[in-house]
């Protein structure tokens, strides 16, 4: 039987992808705020139940579901990667609880070769959008949508490392996306990685626990993130991170491997107390 053609990628810009209630306890909280490089002596409250603080990037774990709708269904076709995600934080997440998410695909960018389709879940807690780069997908005369965030120009007002251990990706997993490629050298070796790979939004998590450090705020008043995956990271690397203050209370980022970006573009702010 002939495999069934996708359907047009512009096809499914506006389509609503459902709403979800998704629960969690104060173990999965500390679980995830552990695999992401939190530090138990310096970071207590989000590791001890006890006057426990959870970190706003657990959310994506929870909205997970909402990109991973369109992946079952081959939507993004084959060698589909996370290109960029953004997070804005609408109020604290509870210890524990339920949260109940809604889901769009809001729009389909034509990049020629591929496509970026961006899905947005809202809550009562958080905005969040994932932006998919699918190769193969473009070329059906819609927008190419925004470019390449510019480089920041100047001295960085902050520098600090980010270090990575051998067991993060494994660890990570456990919080929700179990995709082979962060697990399995053999799935790994066959998208062209000497081993497992970090998870991006890993990255993008243990960035903000060192941005709190950096900027003398606590990583639980994020307000918001963006930030794009430039590249892989395997757990154990050891990166370096620079950050400019900006106006407006935002701080913009740049992660490097050896000068190398692997997260880049990125924007951030934290409320202050």
């Amino acid at each position: 039987m002939d495999q069934q053609e996708p359907e047009p990628a512009d096809r499914w810009r506006g389509r609503d992808l459902g709403t979800r209630t998704v629960s969690y306890d104060e173990r999965d909280a500390i679980l995830y705020a552990l695999a992401v490089g939190a530090r138990p002596l310096h970071d207590l409250d989000l590791v001890f139940e006890r006057d426990l603080r959870v970190l706003p990037t657990f959310a994506l774990t929870l909205a997970q579901w909402a990109p991973d709708v369109l992946a079952d269904q081959g939507v993004f076709g084959d060698g589909a990667v996370h290109g960029a995600q953004r997070l804005t934080v609408r109020g604290p997440l509870p210890p524990a609880g339920k949260v109940t998410c809604s889901a769009t695909v809001t729009e389909v960018w034509d990049k020629g070769g591929a496509a970026v389709f961006d899905v947005a879940v809202d809550s009562t807690y958080f905005h969040a959008v994932w932006s998919v780069f699918a190769p193969g997908r473009g070329g059906f005369g819609g927008e190419r949508g925004p470019g390449r965030p510019t480089a920041t120009e100047g001295e960085p007002t902050h520098r600090t490392t980010l270090e990575t251990f051998a067991a993060q990706a494994a660890l990570y997993r456990l919080t929700g996306d179990r995709h082979l490629i962060h697990v399995d050298p053999a799935a790994a070796a066959a998208i062209g990685q000497p081993r497992p790979i970090l998870h991006g939004l890993c990255t993008l998590a243990g960035t903000v626990l060192r941005l709190a450090d950096a900027l003398g705020a606590h990583p639980a008043d994020l307000a918001e993130v963006d930030g794009r995956f430039a590249a892989p990271v395997l757990p154990g690397d050891s990166l370096d991170l620079a950050a400019w203050r900006e106006d407006g209370g935002r701080t913009a980022f740049e992660v490097t491997r050896e000068g190398e970006p692997v997260l880049s573009g990125g924007r951030i702010r934290f409320h202050r107390p």
